[in-house]
């Protein structure tokens, strides 16, 4: 049973996003509308598929569509009114499935509402996706098994929870073996103050439930997953003078993680590989972390955690992995790259953005180095 503080907390989230918020515009930061990098062409047109409604009632922090879903199994925890899950539904393809489960009621009906549009939409003989009303920390009580699900998805809602380890280790006990947790969600810089934490507009608005960035990996570790893969990281700004006064020094960043469920065996050495292509939407190059970019082609030299998450997941037959020092097969004659210092810390990588993009000059669109504000 949920202790009373939980219980108050879930009762004011629910009636944040079930009463309070109607639309994104609604929010007082932009912790829920902002993502940090090129929106692929393929997912724009997916977005553009997306009913109106659901679209307006989007809240996420980022965009949790990873690469190579076709075909997959995708979990989506606080899907709300299903705009992520629609938008999967159409990259998984009628063989796939997508599952939404979201504990404001309010939420699920709205997404529940246009499966037939969407169904319709995308030209499927029956829907690829289920909505369930229910809690992303008690996934078994709502129905869903050990091992079924080939990605679990989440955007900017598991800081809504207060029990994040459970979150994480019911997300790792449906996850097939090789298979990730692909999820935005909003970090402090430090351990949060009791004003912060006990704050009901800040929990509504991912702050005041956010947890301390380093306490991920501690997490991670704990439950079995490999070690967090930052991808992208955004700092957070405060539209709202009480707010700003609350808060005082400590800051924020919205950020995507991937946490895989990897076996322990594999490569335990350095290793080179090869990205083969043909992945859709990044068939000549894969932007797989903050870390590691992959061109077709290219020998890339990775670590060991690399190296066997590549081998152990569904990435396995996209790239040619060898120990380094065994020759390998290159059709451009491409050079190896050095290992790098790996970027764990998303407020280094926030800064190291924004920096950036104040160094680039605006295209004819008005952007800047092909940045894309979210919906």
């Amino acid at each position: 049973m949920a202790a009373p503080h939980d219980a108050e907390i879930r009762k004011d989230v629910q009636t944040y996003y079930g009463q309070v918020l109607k639309k994104s515009a609604d929010l007082q930061t932009n912790a829920c509308v902002t993502t940090a990098r090129p929106v692929p062409k393929h997912i724009r047109e997916a977005l553009q598929n997306v009913h109106e409604e659901v679209a307006l009632r989007y809240y996420g922090c980022g965009l949790v569509i990873p690469e190579h879903l076709e075909n997959c199994w995708i979990l989506d925890l606080g899907s709300g009114g299903g705009r992520d899950c629609y938008v999967l539904s159409q990259l998984v393809g009628e063989k796939g499935h997508v599952t939404g489960i979201d504990m404001t009621k309010g939420q699920v009906e709205v997404a529940e509402k246009y499966l037939d549009y969407h169904m319709e939409k995308y030209g499927f003989q029956a829907s690829n996706v289920t909505f369930i009303h229910g809690y992303i920390e008690k996934l078994g009580e709502a129905g869903i098994k050990n091992e079924s699900y080939d990605i679990v998805v989440s955007n900017c809602v598991i800081n809504l929870v207060p029990d994040k380890q459970q979150v994480l280790q019911e997300a790792y006990r449906v996850l097939k073996h090789g298979g990730e947790l692909y999820f935005s969600d909003v970090y402090t810089s430090l351990e949060l103050p009791e004003e912060i934490r006990t704050h009901k507009v800040l929990w509504g608005e991912c702050l005041g439930g956010a947890l301390y960035w380093k306490e991920l990996a501690i997490l991670a570790q704990k439950i079995g997953f490999c070690p967090p893969r930052l991808v992208t990281a955004n700092l957070i700004t405060i539209q709202n003078k009480e707010l700003e006064r609350v808060i005082g020094d400590c800051r924020f960043v919205s950020a995507t993680f991937r946490l895989f469920k990897c076996s322990k065996t594999g490569p335990t050495k350095r290793c080179q590989v090869i990205y083969n292509g043909g992945i859709t939407g990044h068939e000549k190059e894969l932007t797989f972390d903050a870390n590691f970019t992959f061109k077709e082609g290219e020998i890339v030299e990775v670590d060991e955690e690399t190296a066997a998450i590549l081998k152990n997941s569904r990435f396995a037959q996209d790239f040619l992995i060898r120990p380094i020092g065994e020759k390998l097969p290159i059709s451009g004659g491409c050079s190896a790259l050095e290992l790098k210092d790996i970027i764990t810390d998303p407020f280094k990588l926030a800064e190291e953005s924004d920096s950036m993009k104040s160094r680039c000059v605006p295209d004819a669109a008005g952007g800047c180095c092909g940045t894309k504000k979210s919906c």
